[in-house]
């Protein structure tokens, strides 16, 4: 018969599982190998729930970053004009943007002017970022133009501006109201410069999913921008979207050439590096922490393992004297453990699914229940907690809990199978 065995032959699975199967009477399963069970299928609940939600948050993030920023910024560092006043204007923006725009991989080029003003509706004022851009090019940005909670007519861009949803619900704004728009560094006449005070109507209200940017970013058709900020004949900036962001970094010098030596380029990655960065060294620390979580309830498989070897002895001895070599003895048990872990992980990984795919609807809950504090986007910078199941997540997790729960198996299947039969029968 040993001659004869195949590693994990089918009468070793039948035996391992009959242990696990019998009752603890007849020297079974103990209570504390369910105990190693449950624990392993809640650390890998946790693990996989974990992972889904720091990816969720992630692509959340970046997401509303790519929707409503640019991928890449081009714009000039102040030089003296010819009237000797410093600026960093953008003159001959519209044929820079159409070379960039013919760049292999850049989906779009916008000029953009760029200032800052105060807004005040009524009784109260916020401060602005002021975006001038064309109806075009407007329409083109995902986070604006396709807003779920916008108000109003983005077609009639052109009449009015458009406002962040943050700036409208401090401001008590509705579309069609009129807002007045204060910038200091107005017209120049012979006195100085005196402030620049214009009222505008609301037309259209966005919200691109961003905190930060909803409340405090005003969209205004380029030509009145220009005017309002002193930047007839040029623009701030070029805003430059890229058909995969992720590799925004290889067409820097593309870009670059087509404009000129004499221009800066700012990357979303540059604007957001630091945050990403962080989230990352935060992801592989709750990796570490809750994988930890895992091994402390593996160990348990072993303290199970220890018990039903030692109320099998006579057994063990039994089997021996028939003939089982001592490999067949440590893969019956090795195989008690390795199922324990195997069901415990399946378990988890199906918990930690469930768990993740209504995380929305459990963080409303929580939100709910703890009166709206449970989740500030004033301070997350994203309005909701989505979760997003990737398979490299689950494959880290299910093969992060079956290794420890291997490895801390072997350690008692081991002596078990050292086991002397004579010694093991002396005293049945």
């Amino acid at each position: 018969m040993a001659g004869s065995t195949r590693p994990f032959s089918r009468f070793e699975f039948l035996i391992a599982w009959r242990y696990l199967r019998a009752r603890r009477a007849e020297g079974g399963i103990s209570v504390m190998t369910w105990i190693s069970l449950v624990g392993i299928a809640l650390g890998v609940m946790a693990l996989v729930a974990t992972l889904a939600v720091r990816a969720g948050f992630r692509a959340e993030f970046v997401g509303t970053i790519l929707g409503a920023n640019a991928h890449v910024t081009v714009y000039k560092p102040f030089y003296e004009d010819e009237d000797g006043v410093q600026t960093n204007a953008f003159r001959d923006y519209e044929a820079a943007a159409a070379r960039i725009a013919a760049v292999p991989g850049v989906v779009r080029a916008a000029p953009v002017v760029r200032g800052q003003a105060m807004v005040s509706h009524n009784d109260s004022a916020n401060v602005a970022e002021v975006y001038g851009i064309s109806a075009e090019d407007l329409n083109a940005i995902p986070g604006v133009a396709q807003s779920d909670q916008s108000l109003g007519e983005i077609s009639d861009f052109e009449k009015g501006i458009a406002v962040g949803s943050g700036i409208a619900r401090d401001l008590g704004i509705v579309p069609g109201d009129r807002v007045k728009l204060i910038q200091p560094n107005g017209a120049r006449t012979a006195f100085g410069t005196s402030p620049r005070v214009n009222a505008y109507e609301v037309t259209y209200i966005f919200s691109v999913g961003r905190y930060d940017i909803d409340k405090t970013r005003i969209y205004m058709p380029l030509a009145e921008a220009q005017s309002f900020f002193n930047r007839e004949g040029g623009v701030s900036e070029i805003e430059v979207m890229v058909a995969d962001p992720e590799a925004v970094d290889g067409l820097m010098k593309p870009v670059a050439d087509v404009v000129g030596q004499d221009v800066h380029l700012w990357t979303w990655k540059d604007a957001s590096d630091a945050f990403l960065e962080a989230l990352t060294i935060e992801d592989n620390v709750m990796f570490v922490i809750l994988a930890l979580i895992v091994l402390i309830a593996a160990m348990n498989i072993t303290s199970g393992l220890v018990m039903l070897v030692k109320n099998k002895g006579r057994d063990i001895g039994i089997l021996r004297t028939m003939g089982l070599t001592e490999g067949s003895i440590l893969r019956v048990f090795f195989l008690c453990g390795a199922f324990i872990g195997v069901i415990g992980t399946l378990a988890g990984v199906a918990l930690g699914c469930l768990l993740a795919l209504n995380m929305e609807s459990i963080m409303s809950g929580v939100n709910w229940l703890s009166g709206g504090n449970a989740w500030d986007p004033s301070i997350r910078g994203i309005y909701r907690l989505p979760a997003k199941l990737q398979a490299w997540d689950l494959v880290r997790a299910v093969g992060l809990s079956l290794i420890l729960s291997f490895i801390v198996t072997y350690f008692p299947a081991r002596r078990a199978a050292r086991l002397n039969p004579v010694e093991a029968l002396r005293y049945e």
